[in-house]
């Protein structure tokens, strides 16, 4: 069983590996390779001069194996909580975790396939998004959600700082204290 399991793989999902796999959380990442963050010219990225879209994703998910993340490629189809657990069924087999963060940016298949209360979007373009508190955490026991779907705006400097906020709130849930990931330049 992971500890975090987390559907996409685009900035908000990559983001929230990052750090859930840097705090020793056992981490997968269900990608059905389709974000549209793989279709964009960013240049409003902290941190960056200019860059595609699809080295972006692919520099984030480097830098979230980096740390241990499993990635599998396969659409997630369906979320079932309980036990302490979320079941994730997948196109390709079935995972578990303790904690389920959906990021699938304007994509509400598997929210609404699984029971998790969803709403009309506020974005431009995005018809549905997930029906969460401020922290992620969604009506389903253990199912968070981040970027996106979880109704911020869809530049990826902010799903991404979206994504490493709920995967704090999980870890810290995690663990039963507030987790801070802090590093310091060495002397």
């Amino acid at each position: 069983m992971y500890d975090v399991a987390i559907i996409g793989g685009g900035p908000a999902g990559s983001s929230a590996a990052i750090f859930t796999a840097k705090a020793g959380k056992k981490t997968i990442v269900i990608d059905s390779d389709q974000s549209v963050t793989k279709r964009a010219w960013v240049e409003n990225h902290y941190g960056t001069e200019g860059i595609t879209g699809p080295d972006l994703v692919a520099l984030g998910k480097k830098q979230a194996a980096g740390f241990g993340t499993e990635f599998v490629t396969a659409k997630a189809t369906k979320l079932t909580a309980g036990g302490g657990a979320v079941t994730i069924e997948t196109e390709e087999g079935t995972y578990e975790a303790r904690h389920v963060i959906i990021a699938t940016g304007m994509f509400a298949d598997v929210a609404e396939h699984s029971g998790v209360r969803t709403k009309p979007g506020t974005e431009p373009r995005i018809k549905t998004i997930i029906d969460c508190g401020p922290d992620g955490r969604t009506n389903l026991a253990n199912v968070w959600a981040a970027g996106t779907i979880a109704g911020v705006s869809m530049h990826t400097i902010i799903t991404a700082g979206d994504g490493a906020q709920v995967a704090i709130n999980v870890i810290s849930e995690l663990n039963g204290e507030r987790y801070v990931d802090h590093d310091v330049l060495k002397a």
